[in-house]
């Protein structure tokens, strides 16, 4: 029935667009009611199989397809600012971009990704049905708001390679080292803390390991060969460094007592094997295990500003020459405010030389937005917590993004959700 339906619906536009050719522009820059769900309209025409355009650096990297009443409507009940220009406008829109001495490009997107998020799925919860984690995801709560559907999946569904079935994969505030987030010393005694601990420890047990780090390990691998088979992976706060971590400490015991029951290898530090790595390389690990920090790819020792001047600048790339780089920092300014996390930004001494900084914070020599082609797929990692909460603690209720519609922070997370929608040719680096 939905596939009929569809087909019905896609006919219905086909015929509609012949009778008068004209198109939609979603701009995007500061005459744009509600940037967020722009995104969320331009994934629901694509879902629809209609292509659009991404018009990168033109009026804040402005969206454009062709015009249906249903569209207009659809616009209108989230919300969305459009203009409705003819076919003849439109053309002439393309031709003043394609002009070699703009910094602008159209780039066609083709098909709506299939988007999974690394989470504890429904059956992940306390004895009670409580949720475990008590904090908010900025994807997740992006997602939900820009109405772009996606699936739930935790470490049972990567092992069972669910993974395939999916375009692109955020990883969730997760710890992948094993250390349950290093929370031990400030909520060891919380009925939360104890409580994941025990899942996680049982699902490790289910499938076959003897210690949550060995787990998490495992996991970790099979989203790596996701991204080198081609996949597209964005994290953010303690899902980047960690990621790396565990990479590089693959068969070495770097959690303490507290959290496997033994302690550590003494000679940890000189084993880790940066060859394995996505983005980091040359960290020392922290040894303390009641401190809460993993290493030193986190810019967190010393890292003294005023948070009203915490801010991060985007870099400017050639559109028509470094069009990836250009889609994911498409926005309506160059300047974000800045936003911690337990992962907060990147030092740059750690960052691989081949790995693209894409935002900085330059007076403090750290990086909050980075990205690379990984095998024939890609990753994006993302400093901080969440772009509308400076600080977020465990407990703080979730951000409420019909406050903040417009916010630069949360545009950069979707513009690496359309990404992967973009035609292959323009997705080379």
């Amino acid at each position: 029935m939905f596939k009929k339906s569809l087909l019905t619906f896609s006919l219905f536009l086909v015929l509609a667009f012949q009778v008068k050719a004209a198109f939609m522009v979603l701009p995007m820059d500061l005459e744009q009611r509600n940037h967020l769900k722009a995104y969320g309209v331009t994934y629901w025409v694509l879902n629809n199989n209609i292509e659009a355009w991404w018009l990168l650096n033109y009026r804040g990297g402005s969206f454009a397809f062709p015009h249906t009443t249903i569209f207009e409507n659809e616009c209108k009940v989230r919300g969305v600012s459009f203009e409705i220009i003819p076919d003849a406008a439109f053309n002439k829109i393309l031709n003043e971009i394609a002009q070699p001495e703009v910094n602008m490009d159209a780039i066609k997107l083709e098909k709506a990704p299939k988007i999974a998020v690394y989470t504890p799925t429904e059956n992940f919860k306390s004895q009670r049905g409580d949720e475990i984690q008590p904090w908010d995801d900025a994807v997740t709560l992006v997602l939900t708001y820009a109405e772009i559907p996606f699936d739930k999946i935790y470490d049972e569904e990567v092992l069972a390679d669910k993974l395939t079935e999916y375009d692109w994969l955020h990883l969730h505030h997760e710890d992948f080292t094993g250390q349950y987030g290093k929370f031990y010393a400030g909520y060891h005694t919380q009925e939360w803390y104890r409580e994941n601990q025990r899942l996680l420890e049982e699902m490790a047990a289910r499938n076959g390991f003897k210690k949550v780090s060995q787990l998490k390990l495992a996991v970790a691998k099979r989203i790596k060969e996701y991204v080198v088979g081609g996949g597209f992976m964005f994290a953010m706060c303690s899902a980047t460094d960690t990621y790396d971590i565990s990479l590089s400490a693959d068969g070495i015991d770097i959690c303490d007592k507290y959290y496997d029951g033994d302690a550590p290898d003494p000679n940890a530090q000189s084993k880790l094997d940066f060859t394995r790595t996505f983005a980091f390389e040359n960290y020392e690990l922290v040894k303390n295990p009641l401190e809460y920090e993993f290493s030193t790819i986190d810019n967190h020792y010393g890292r003294n500003i005023d948070p009203e001047q915490d801010y991060f600048t985007l870099f400017d790339f050639s559109a028509k020459w470094d069009p990836v780089p250009t889609m994911l920092t498409q926005n309506h300014t160059r300047t974000v405010k800045g936003f911690m996390g337990q992962t907060t930004a990147f030092r740059k001494e750690v960052i691989k030389s081949n790995v693209l900084i894409m935002g900085e914070t330059k007076p403090l020599k750290e990086a909050r937005y980075i990205h690379s082609p990984y095998g024939q797929g890609f990753f994006t990692f993302y400093g901080g917590h969440d772009p509308e909460d400076y600080r977020h603690y465990v407990n703080d209720p979730d951000t409420d993004l019909n406050l903040h519609p417009n916010s630069p922070g949360y545009r950069l997370i979707l513009n690496n959700v359309l990404f992967p929608a973009a035609r292959k040719k323009e997705r080379k680096t």
